[in-house]
C-alpha cells in the first residue's frame, strides 16, 4: 500500500469497504483508494495476521500483531464489525528527532526545551503523557539522545517504536502469545529482568498495564533518570491514571500514591491541536502527595508558546536540584 511510504503517514484506517483513511500532520482525511469487497478485505486481513503469527477466522475475530519491519496491524471481522473487515494500521518510523528538531517543527519552544532538558540533565525520574497520537513516543525518543553517553538505558517496548541517538541503549521487547495461548513475555517481566542488567536508567516505552508496580519498584531503587510514556488526556489525569493501572496489579490506591511520589518527579504533557495536527508540550507538572494521595500541580504552563510558571513551580525546582 502506496500510503505506508509517505513519511507523514502515522496510521491507515480500512472501513471496510467504504473507505480508507489516513493520519498525519493534518489529522484524519480520507482517501480515494477502494480495496474491493468484504472478502477481499478479510483475506488481506487474515493474511496480514497469519503473517505477524496470530489467527485471524470466525472463532477469533479479533487480531492484534506486530508485522516484519514493525508495521503494527489491528483487525476486526463481521459479525464484531457488521459494516465489514476493519483494519488499523500504525506506522512506526525509524527517524529520530533531536529536541532542536522539535522546536523547529513547533513542539515546544526555546524556554521549554530548556527546562525539560534540565530534568533530564538532574536525573529526575519524569512520565511523558498525552493522548493517542500526542506525540509522546517522539519526545520520548529525543530525550533519550539527551542523556549522559556514559548511561546503560534499559529500553522496554511492547513493539519498538523508539529510536533514539545514543550510543549504550540495550533494546528489551515483550512477546505476546503464541496462537496456542503459550510463550507471553510480558512488559512486567521484561521490567524484573532489567533490573538485574546494570541498567543507568529504565526506560518503559508505554505503561499501560500492571507492569506499573515493576516499574515503581524499579525507580525506587535507585535507577535515577527513568521514565516511561503514558496514556493520560491531560497532566491532571495522571494520578487516576496510575491508580487505575495499578489496581490490575493488585496495588491498593494508598501503595500507588506512595510509590509515585517517592519515584516520579515530574510530568510533561503533551497535545494535538485538532485543527492544525500540529503536536505540542503543554504543561510539566510536578508530582506531589496529597492528603495519602497523590496530586499534579502545574509548574510549568505553556500559552502560546511561551513559558509561565505555576504553583509547583518551587516543588519541581527543587527534586530536579535547580
Amino acid at each position: 500500500m502506496g500510503l505506508l511510504a509517505d513519511p507523514e503517514v502515522t496510521d491507515v484506517l480500512v472501513n471496510g469497504p467504504s473507505g480508507v483513511w489516513v493520519d498525519g500532520p493534518e489529522g484524519l482525511r480520507a482517501t480515494a483508494i477502494a480495496l474491493g469487497t468484504d472478502v477481499e478485505i478479510r483475506a488481506l486481513a487474515c493474511q496480514l495476521a497469519t503473517l505477524g503469527g496470530k489467527r485471524l477466522d470466525d472463532a477469533c475475530p479479533a487480531a492484534d500483531v506486530r508485522l516484519p519491519g514493525g508495521l503494527r496491524m489491528h483487525a476486526i471481522l463481521p459479525p464484531i464489525a457488521p459494516g465489514g473487515p476493519l483494519i488499523s494500521l500504525r506506522v512506526v518510523r525509524r527517524d529520530s528527532f533531536t529536541l532542536a528538531d522539535l522546536i523547529e517543527r513547533g513542539t515546544m519552544g526555546e524556554r521549554c526545551a530548556e527546562l525539560i532538558a534540565r530534568i533530564v540533565a538532574s536525573r529526575a525520574n519524569f512520565l511523558v503523557c498525552g493522548a493517542t497520537g500526542a506525540g509522546k513516543t517522539t519526545l520520548l525518543s529525543a530525550l533519550l539522545g539527551l542523556a549522559s553517553p556514559t548511561d546503560r538505558i534499559l529500553l522496554i517496548e511492547e513493539a519498538a517504536e523508539i529510536s533514539a541517538h545514543h550510543r549504550h541503549i540495550v533494546r528489551l521487547e515483550a512477546r505476546p502469545a503464541n496462537s496456542e495461548g503459550r510463550g507471553e513475555i510480558t512488559l512486567a517481566d521484561l521490567v524484573r529482568q532489567a533490573v538485574r542488567m546494570r541498567p543507568d536508567r529504565i526506560v518503559l516505552g508505554e505503561c499501560r498495564g500492571a507492569e506499573v508496580r515493576d516499574v515503581l519498584t524499579a525507580l525506587n531503587t535507585g535507577h535515577e533518570g527513568s521514565c516511561a510514556t503514558l496514556h493520560a488526556n491531560t497532566a491532571r489525569d495522571v494520578p487516576a491514571r496510575l491508580v487505575a493501572l495499578g489496581a490490575l496489579a493488585g496495588m491498593t490506591p494508598q501503595a500507588v500514591a506512595a510509590g509515585a511520589v517517592a519515584a516520579l518527579s515530574a510530568v510533561i504533557h503533551l497535545r494535538r491541536d485538532r485543527a492544525t495536527g500540529r503536536r505540542e508540550v503543554t504543561e510539566i507538572a510536578a508530582i506531589l502527595p496529597a492528603d495519602g494521595a497523590v496530586a499534579t500541580v502545574p509548574a510549568v504552563i505553556v500559552r502560546r508558546g511561551q513559558v509561565e510558571r505555576g504553583p509547583g513551580w518551587g516543588e519541581l525546582a527543587g527534586s530536579c536540584g535547580w
